[in-house]
């Protein structure tokens, strides 16, 4: 039989460990995705967990570990986001210096979070690996010792007590998603379930834009991608991390990708019908249920891993979850430039009860006759069926439509 670095009797010292200092976090159930999946669905609230992650969890589990002399000495991380205020809030309250490394690009609020949660913040470079390069190398000089934010056995650990929780909360769960970066969350959750009830299916949400656990359990080792990129920064990830990985090969039940359509919908369905602000990150499992609703047996635990957006990414992907859900509509409608022109169009769209929110001339266009005229249309919708009544209405009006 296998042996593995970390042991459910590690996992249930870590849970009493983090009493009094991580949230025991609550599990909602969802009508909405019930209905959808076909049998109950349970929503464990991981973004209402202090400082808006599950992070906090392993970075006290790592931080709690480390001996008086590396205590002294502080510790050192990098982080565009949640695991550096994990750091910041663990170190603060295990009086513990932190230095945390940001990129410059990191969103202000979550910087002001950091800081705010007692860390000495350095912005540095442009991206998260050049501040995770900065932050390795404070620590080789100053004696800081490097918390990473997922391949570390305690930091694994530590996020392994969600598993707990979900047993706890939800006994009778049968299938638990969660989404996957590095892979500490997802490989936590399943060493601490398939402990106690390897029954139980476990398995990892990617962003396809961004997911390198799929070609990497393919070939049975860590693979590298050479780019990506996915609005789901929290699992923004280029290669999973060495101990994660096997956790995750020989414990998890795969990985699935989803969409970036498929995860600004499930941050909009947070918002509305949940009534939960959640990342796009922590929103994966639930874009997973929304793309394959038939595919997981239940009952189902998503968790929910964040909930830290950034208000201007949150409009950005909120615009793009409308688009993808068939409820915002952009066109371009060429027409004669003349008087009334523009009136004849808007009273066409408002004949499909369509919302006009945003109307743009564009004359200057070479393509265009003398006396024409193309018009940018942002229009609001109700959905799918909605968009094409429209675009069937404008050209059976005789208009020429582009989308």
């Amino acid at each position: 039989m296998q042996s593995w670095p970390i042991t459910v009797d590690d996992v249930r010292g870590a849970h009493k460990m983090l009493a009094g200092v991580a949230r025991v976090t609550p599990m909602e159930s969802s009508r909405h995705l019930s209905a959808l999946v076909g049998s109950p669905v349970h929503l464990k609230c991981e973004n209402l967990q202090r400082t808006g992650s599950f992070k906090l969890r392993g970075a006290y589990v790592r931080i709690a570990g480390l001996s008086p002399v590396q205590r002294a000495g502080g510790v050192v991380a990098a982080s565009a986001g949640n695991h550096a205020q994990g750091v910041a809030l663990a170190a603060s309250l295990l009086g513990v210096h932190s230095t945390v490394f940001m990129p410059r690009t990191a969103p202000l609020p979550k910087v002001a979070a950091t800081r705010d949660y007692g860390a000495e913040v350095r912005l540095h470079g442009t991206t998260v690996d050049e501040a995770l390069d900065a932050a390795q190398r404070y620590a080789e000089t100053s004696g800081a010792v490097f918390i990473h934010p997922f391949d570390h056995q305690d930091i694994i650990t530590g996020q392994a007590t969600v598993g707990l929780e979900i047993l706890e909360q939800c006994p009778e769960v049968r299938t638990i998603l969660a989404g996957v970066g590095g892979g500490g969350l997802l490989a936590g959750i399943a060493v601490a379930i398939k402990a106690v009830r390897p029954d139980i299916r476990v398995i990892g949400v990617q962003a396809a834009a961004a997911a390198a656990y799929p070609p990497s359990l393919a070939v049975g080792r860590p693979v590298t991608l050479p780019s990506f990129h996915t609005m789901a920064d929290g699992i923004m990830v280029g290669r999973p991390g060495d101990i994660p990985f096997e956790l995750i090969n020989t414990l998890a039940d795969g990985v699935r990708t989803v969409s970036e359509e498929s995860l600004s919908r499930a941050l909009l369905l947070g918002l509305e019908r949940l009534k939960l602000v959640v990342e796009p990150a922590g929103a994966s499992p639930i874009a997973a249920l929304l793309e394959q609703p038939d595919s997981f047996e239940g009952p189902v635990v998503a968790v929910l891993s964040g909930g830290n957006i950034d208000p201007q990414l949150m409009q950005r992907v909120l615009r793009h979850g409308l688009a993808a859900a068939g409820r915002y509509l952009s066109l371009r409608v060429r027409l004669t430039d003349r008087p009334g022109a523009l009136a004849t169009l808007l009273g066409v769209l408002s004949s499909v009860d369509a919302n006009v929110l945003d109307v743009a001339h564009v004359r200057t266009d070479p393509r265009l006759g003398l006396s024409e005229v193309e018009v940018d249309l942002h229009l609001e919708t109700k959905g799918p069926e909605h968009c094409l009544a429209v675009v069937g209405e404008l050209g059976d009006a005789g208009y020429v439509v582009s989308r």
